[in-house]
């Protein structure tokens, strides 16, 4: 392997092996964390490069910041770097959660954390609000881009699907491009979503836990699930509580709090659930499982970008569905923001953090793990 090669991959694995233990605060955070680092600090992408990944992610099934972290390796390293980025970024995680599962077995009860979230959730917040900052005026490049944005924050508020308010971005600038009344190249997200979803509709009242059977379940999460870790709780309360009684309800409320609160993908959810179900192997067939299909999907979609930007129709249809990437992030933010700022301590770490973000250009990785000790000093008193 050439010497550039082999180094590319050092700096790949220790990115997202650093983010694996430091991205709290679930996708759009992951996803600001990573413009830090590889858009400004390193400068591996472009701003514009950076939100057609964003685009790309947002209309594959699967977790999008894992998915962000694969195609990141993918443009930088290639074929190994697809694998390194996204597993690097996975395994921290998941050993953490699988450590986490492990004393819930033994103890009956998660570890108290709750003070060092009270301090990393408001630093969250800045990194996304600076990360919405540097990326707005990239995607925002003429009046109609800015006009679709404010549509695609009014529907997300109202509760329109986000793939829907993506779906719909990108094709009314698609169509406004097209000439002759024809269309060019093809939109598969929305058939995949509705042939993909009748797939977890699984019969049967009480079925003995089988490891195959758990594999096969995330196999088909991870393949068909657009939206959050909210969305994944919804899937994994119609077949693991309601069709299957594998998991009681407050069993699958601490496993999708362990998904929240640790670092990493929020999908690790589902290897705290095949921990506690089967121990270390059905923790490993769960992981795999729900992972396996964002690395194909990748793998099959990463050279697209390309061609695709480079199609005025379909380069129109990724500028409307990056803004509205960036408009459903604003949204999410906000809502965040209104459940981590809830008094004057947390206001202050969040400005801050802001002022030395935007100011002092401070890795965001350290603000993580300062606001984190600040807001355990703070609960001890």
């Amino acid at each position: 392997m050439p010497p550039a090669e082999n180094h590319r991959l050092r700096e790949l694995a220790g990115l997202f092996l650093k983010l694996g233990l430091t991205a709290f605060g679930g996708p759009a955070a992951h996803i600001s964390l990573m413009e830090n680092e590889v858009v400004r600090r390193r400068q591996w992408l472009t701003h514009e490069e950076f939100l057609d990944l964003i685009g790309m992610v947002n209309l594959l099934p699967g977790p999008n910041s894992t998915e962000l972290a694969i195609f990141i390796g993918y443009r930088r390293a290639g074929w190994r770097g697809l694998i390194l980025g996204g597993v690097c970024f996975i395994l921290p995680a998941a050993l953490l959660v699988s450590a986490m599962a492990w004393a819930y077995v033994r103890y009956g009860r998660l570890p108290a954390v709750e003070g060092l979230f009270y301090g990393i959730k408001p630093v969250i917040i800045a990194v996304v609000v600076q990360a919405l900052w540097k990326l707005g005026p990239v995607a925002l490049k003429n009046r109609w881009l800015a006009l679709v944005g404010a549509v695609a924050v009014t529907l997300s508020v109202v509760g329109v699907n986000p793939l829907v308010v993506l779906l719909g971005a990108g094709l009314g600038l698609a169509a406004s491009q097209i000439r002759g009344g024809r269309a060019a190249g093809f939109f598969a997200p929305a058939p995949m979503a509705r042939a993909g979803l009748p797939l977890l509709a699984v019969a049967g009242v009480v079925t003995p836990f089988k490891l195959g059977t758990l594999f096969w379940f995330f196999l088909k999460v991870g393949a068909v699930l657009f939206g959050s870790g909210y969305l994944l709780l919804a899937f994994l309360r119609a077949d693991l509580v309601g069709h299957w009684h594998w998991l009681t309800e407050n069993q699958l409320l601490d496993a999708v709090a362990v998904g929240q609160f640790t670092p990493g993908p929020v999908f690790t959810t589902a290897t705290f659930i095949g921990y506690i179900l089967g121990g270390p192997k059905a923790a490993l067939a769960a992981t795999v499982g729900i992972f396996l299909p964002s690395f194909l999907l990748v793998a099959v979609s990463g050279p697209l970008i390309p061609r695709l930007r480079s199609s005025r129709v379909m380069g129109a249809f990724m500028d409307g569905v990056n803004v509205a990437s960036l408009a459903l992030m604003a949204v999410v933010t906000w809502q965040l923001g209104r459940a981590a700022l809830v008094d004057v301590p947390t206001g202050l770490l969040a400005l801050a953090a802001g002022v030395l973000l935007l100011r002092y250009k401070m890795n965001s990785a350290w603000l993580v793990l300062g606001g984190g000790l600040i807001g355990w000093i703070i609960s001890l008193k």
